[in-house]
């Protein structure tokens, strides 16, 4: 299928296990500001995109809010995702309540704990929060980003309530198959942020390159396809119409499990992935 096919419709939707359901592909939004991510927006939701991914860190949430208002689509028709800092971890309700007036929305539909900040160790305190959040209607779908299943184990065991999404940075470089495995497991969806790694030479890759040949699409549209066939949510970011609606059409893009197989095997021990123990804002 060729590569500006598939734009004109809406992304399937994976059902979440509180009754939501998420749209397969999504438009990151870091780290645009306000004023660029309302015109990315616009953009977006042109081409198809229904999943916007923004967070009290990137500090354009205001930005996200706008293009929604804006957009003139109905606003159960719009998944947003927003997350909060480490600075909420003890009072994660107020964290939302901040994010809802950022974004100027009644509710949000997925707010993730952005990291599990375990150093200070409250990241089980933010999970009971964020579940009374969705308990009042704040938030339709609650979830982590990058969390280990170590931390994820933590917060079942206190709480009793699983995430619904757990967003970890993977592509065919960091492929993270024992987390996935664990989400699988318990029922997580899988969200990937940078999806296409980020500028560090996926995309030029020659196994990218030839499986992308294989079916005349572009190698951005091969990598998401990988993300797309396995079950994942990916959320490139770009602020290119052009490249929006690139990345949308991998949506109609088939590979064959041989192909998803020599993918996977680019597994790049020198790709530095971002370790939540010892890092996070």
């Amino acid at each position: 299928m060729g590569k500006n096919e598939g734009m004109t419709h809406l992304a399937p939707r994976l059902p979440l296990p509180g009754g939501s359901e998420i749209p397969t592909i999504g438009a990151g939004t870091w780290p645009l500001n306000d004023r660029e991510v309302t015109a990315m927006c616009l953009s977006a939701f042109e081409v198809g995109y229904r999943l916007i991914d923004t967070a009290e860190n990137y500090g354009n949430e205001t930005g996200v809010g706008k293009a929604v208002r804006e957009s003139g689509l109905p606003r159960e028709e719009i998944f947003v995702t927003t997350k909060f800092n480490r600075r909420w971890h003890d009072d994660s309700v107020s964290g939302v309540e901040h994010n809802l007036a950022r974004l100027g929305l009644d509710y949000v539909d997925l707010v993730l704990i952005h990291w599990p900040n375990p150093d200070q160790d409250l990241y089980v305190r933010a999970w009971d929060g964020l579940v009374r959040a969705r308990d009042r209607g704040l938030v339709r779908a609650i979830g982590t980003s990058n969390f280990k299943p170590a931390h994820i184990d933590r917060i079942m065991a206190a709480t009793g309530v699983t995430p619904e999404v757990n967003q970890i940075q993977c592509n065919p470089f960091a492929d993270r198959a024992e987390e996935r495995a664990y989400h699988a497991t318990y029922g997580i969806v899988t969200e990937s942020w940078a999806p296409l790694a980020a500028g560090n030479g996926l995309i030029g890759n020659p196994v990218v390159q030839q499986v992308a040949s294989a079916h005349g699409v572009t190698p951005a549209q091969a990598v998401l396809a990988w993300h797309l066939q396995q079950g994942m949510v990916p959320i490139p970011k770009s602020s290119n119409p052009g490249r929006l609606a690139e990345n949308f059409g991998a949506l109609g893009v088939r590979l064959e499990d041989a192909e998803i197989e020599a993918l996977t095997e680019l597994t790049n021990p020198d790709y530095r992935l971002s370790d939540s123990d010892a890092f996070g804002h």
